[in-house]
């Protein structure tokens, strides 16, 4: 059964952002950026796994828990919540990602306590909001496959095939917001615009430190850039013993799991074109 949460009309500009991440600083800084644009917390929606990478799962996860911001059920709350072994992507096996996930996401689970996996199992799997007379729906990677990659670079006939999936659950919908990929994007489709909101724990592979966040308002949906205190997030990683290499990709802005990402995102493709 799908757990959906309507929250119902919201005015005015609308944060949405992906992938705390574990990343305090970067959870802090984009607070301050939606407090000096004055947009309310009400109007703040994260695509899910505000625990993962960084070095501060639990005080990242109490931040965004005591300001009450709506969350999607992301795989990382997914497997938490039941107190799995791993963190869900299905990494093939001897991949980086499914080599450096064991780390990270064993410190992560031993940080959480009950309370929190319970609010993590908790979380809707879909979100839905009406915005300038547009129905939006919120998930986590796909709505057949929670940890599934969607990317700039993904077919159509994936985005529509989600699409159906999401109205199946949900009804009919004008946009969906996902996140997961760590990559901000958007796709038109004939149904209408397919948005990644990017995420605020990593960089997004652009050989920069900041992150990214999305607002939604009359005009659409823009991307912006995060600054934050990295030194400040790379320091945490280091004290938790998180030092098998997304510590470096805070300062670089690669990732060191650049295996995950389809050829046209690599850095050489990057960097030559």
């Amino acid at each position: 059964m799908t757990k959906h949460r309507s929250m119902g009309r919201l005015e005015g500009p609308v944060v949405l952002f992906g992938g705390p991440y574990s990343n305090f600083q970067a959870t802090q800084a984009l607070m301050q950026a939606a407090q000096a644009r004055a947009i309310p917390v009400a109007s703040m929606i994260c695509t899910g796994d505000v625990v993962a990478y960084c070095g501060d799962p639990d005080m990242t996860m109490r931040l965004l828990q005591d300001a009450g911001i709506a969350v999607v059920a992301g795989n990382c709350e997914k497997q938490l919540a039941a107190k799995s072994q791993d963190c869900g992507c299905g990494f093939e096996a001897g991949t980086t990602c499914d080599l450096l996930s064991a780390g990270w996401f064993a410190y992560a689970s031993g940080q959480v306590d009950q309370d929190q996996r319970d609010w993590m199992g908790q979380t809707a799997d879909v979100l839905s909001f009406e915005h300038e007379g547009k129905r939006y729906a919120v998930i986590h990677g796909g709505m057949t496959d929670i940890a599934r990659f969607i990317w700039p670079s993904s077919d159509q006939d994936v985005l529509l095939a989600e699409w159906t999936a999401v109205e199946a659950a949900i009804g009919p919908v004008d946009g969906i917001i996902a996140g997961h990929s760590g990559i901000p994007f958007v796709t038109s489709t004939h149904k209408g615009d397919w948005i990644n909101a990017g995420v605020i724990g990593m960089p997004p592979h652009d050989g920069g430190p900041q992150t990214r966040f999305a607002i939604l308002d009359a005009d659409g949906v823009t991307f912006h850039k995060l600054d934050y205190d990295v030194a400040g997030a790379v320091a945490a990683m280091t004290r938790a013993g998180l030092t098998q290499g997304y510590h470096r990709a805070l300062e670089t802005g690669y990732w060191p799991s650049e295996d995950v990402l389809p050829p046209v995102l690599r850095a050489a493709a990057l960097a030559s074109g």
